[in-house]
């Protein structure tokens, strides 16, 4: 037996209660206890990641089966993509701010469109950034590496100034607790800042009476889109709900708009969305391809085919994420958040039934 073999032995021994010890060309294969070895997996995961090794746990004919074997690190991508990427998401985002400012200008004055542009930008990118942020904390609290974000810029002037951000793991997920915190930091930590944004920028946009705005609206091109229950409810907590005057949507209140609908959709329980991620840590991967398939319909009953196609077709090839250590149970804890996450989700969601401009 090599030496690094007899290495792994001894970790894994000084870790666990093996019962048995069989060798293949992939993998060691140790029999471990039954009970009690959930939180023993994280401790051998990181020991065991430092050396470039993985360890996988499977249960088979009743009994707990603990596989190590290599795994070749991933490179370190080029540091240069996501400042480049950051600066052209920022520059599509200013652009359409500033294209959004002039159009409503045309209605009712707002401000300068280069002021106005500026805080829409903020707005967006902080939504977006502390998005990711929520992630990379999530990972930090469990000792996982993760790339930069990645702001994926999109097309300005047509209501799609960016396409998003992601960060890439950089570590294995060790088990369901650790796939679902990460999984749901991002869209909680973007959904407050979306909130609080929400609230300022339904203050600052201006009102008008209907017959007005109707007629104002019949000669713009401004976007019409559906609020959320959740973007409603800001909209009346800055009294902007009043009977017989129609709300012009400033940029600053668009941009919460998008970022209520990233939570939306990042909160489905499809694929590996965020929503994905933590359906599949609560489910399992049988349910998990069930609210896949039932996020791919709320998509296309949305509207939103572009979204709907794309997350079937990656669907097909990489359905979901998952954890190293996939037998042991997620916690009632987290159980409870995933109930109110799907709550959320209808929360956000653009209501099909209301409109503004």
């Amino acid at each position: 037996m090599r030496e690094s073999e007899q290495q792994v032995i001894s970790i894994v021994s000084s870790i666990f209660e093996v019962k048995s010890i069989n060798q293949n060309l992939d993998a060691l294969q140790f029999e471990i206890e039954q009970e009690g070895f959930k939180q023993k997996f994280v401790e051998l995961a990181r020991i065991l990641e430092s050396k470039n090794l993985v360890a996988r746990l499977e249960r088979f004919e009743g009994r707990v089966i603990l596989l190590v074997g290599k795994f070749t690190p991933p490179k370190s991508k080029r540091t240069w993509i996501p400042r480049v990427l950051f600066a052209a998401t920022i520059s599509m985002v200013m652009i359409d701010g500033y294209y959004k400012t002039v159009a409503a200008n045309s209605l009712t004055y707002l401000g300068d469109p280069l002021n106005i542009a500026v805080l829409y930008t903020i707005s967006l990118i902080g939504i977006l950034g502390i998005h990711e942020l929520g992630h990379m904390i999530a990972s930090k609290w469990h000792k996982l590496k993760t790339s930069w974000p990645y702001f994926i810029p999109g097309i300005p002037v047509f209501g799609i100034p960016t396409f998003g951000a992601l960060i890439s793991a950089r570590s294995f997920m060790t088990n369901r607790d650790t796939l679902f915190d990460v999984g749901i930091a991002g869209p909680i930590a973007g959904l407050i800042i979306a909130i609080i944004v929400s609230t300022y920028g339904a203050y600052i946009s201006p009102m008008v009476p209907v017959e007005q705005a109707q007629s104002l609206f019949s000669k713009s091109d401004m976007i019409q889109v559906h609020p959320s229950i959740i973007m409603s409810g800001t909209i009346a907590l800055a009294g902007k709900t009043v009977e017989g005057m129609e709300l012009i949507m400033s940029p600053v209140l668009y941009a919460a708009w998008l970022g209520f609908l990233i939570t939306f959709l990042n909160l489905l329980p499809a694929w590996q969305l965020d929503g994905g991620h933590i359906a599949r840590a609560t489910l399992g991967r049988k349910w998990h391809k069930i609210t896949t398939y039932i996020g791919i319909a709320v998509l296309f009953g949305l509207g939103y085919w572009f979204m709907a196609v794309f997350v079937l077709s990656f669907s097909m090839r990489n359905f979901d994420a998952r954890p190293l250590d996939d037998i042991s149970p997620l916690s009632k804890r987290r159980k409870i958040v995933f109930v109110i996450a799907m709550a959320l989700a209808v929360m956000t969601a653009p209501h099909p039934f209301s409109s503004m401009h």
